[in-house]
């Protein structure tokens, strides 16, 4: 696998701050820990597609499984012609708008490389609440920040304390939000027209984040009539992502591969 490249997200400083300090911290292999500085690890398709990917790992914002929801994929994508930048996204404790800057502002950096990498189309992607940061950016972008696509694999949608996760919930809303702070973030609540098409799956048998996030935030899709494909398996638990070990990694990696192919 080619080296990435590494850009920082706020070279001239951020305009808000998540209150961490200290070093990064590996608690576990293939993860980080204590992350005030955000960056983004592009890996450049040798024979480019005109397509990026800004992918978003879960970890439950204690962490970022950078490892088995990051560089683990790079392959597949470059190997398909599409640029593949994994988001080391700032944890927000307890500051909520730090994720949807990160995002947004990593989805700049990319469209001022159109050129240098041959990019035509920008989207996210993100793994469990990696996949909440994704569909931030897809529902809350701004006129220069809209993603062309989305891709979420087993997402935190909502913020409904029924059935969002409820560590990461704390980590952005605190522990006691209010009924309205609480629908200003849940991300089904905000799809629109503008929404880009969606590319969803999930396992019916995840034990940690719900895939009725998943089913709501495709019922809002239809609703507003976004393009969106979602499969949700029989078994596979959580944090899947590409991993040999998920039941059904060669139909998931088929369907993603024929829905990319017709994002244009």
């Amino acid at each position: 696998m080619h080296k990435y490249i590494e850009l920082q997200v706020w070279p001239d400083g951020a305009p808000n701050n998540n209150g961490i300090t200290g070093e990064e911290e590996n608690p576990v292999s293939g993860c980080i820990a204590n992350i005030s500085t955000a960056t983004l690890l592009v890996y450049p398709a040798p024979d480019p597609n005109g397509k990026a990917i800004i992918m978003c790992p879960g970890g439950g914002l204690t962490k970022i499984s950078i490892s088995h929801e990051g560089h683990e994929m790079a392959e597949w994508f470059t190997s398909r012609g599409i640029t593949f930048a994994i988001l080391k996204y700032r944890l927000p404790n307890g500051h909520g708008d730090i994720l949807l800057s990160d995002i947004l502002q990593s989805l700049r950096i990319l469209g001022d490389n159109k050129q240098k990498w041959n990019i035509r189309k920008i989207g996210v992607m993100g793994a469990s609440i990696g996949g909440y940061i994704a569909s931030s950016a897809a529902v809350f972008f701004t006129p220069d920040t809209r993603p062309d696509f989305q891709i979420l694999l087993y997402p935190v949608i909502s913020m409904d304390k029924c059935i969002t996760h409820l560590n990461s919930r704390k980590q952005i809303l605190g522990d006691a939000p209010s009924e309205e702070i609480v629908r200003a973030y849940s991300t089904d609540l905000h799809v629109t027209e503008e929404t880009p098409p969606a590319f969803i799956t999930a396992a019916s048998d995840d034990p940690v984040v719900s895939p009725e996030n998943s089913i709501c935030y495709y019922d809002a899709l239809l609703w507003n009539k976004i393009p969106a494909s979602m499969h949700i398996y029989p078994t596979g638990g959580h944090g899947f992502g590409f991993k040999d070990t998920f039941p059904y990694k060669q139909e998931l990696l088929c369907e993603l591969g024929k829905w990319l192919s017709n994002i244009e």
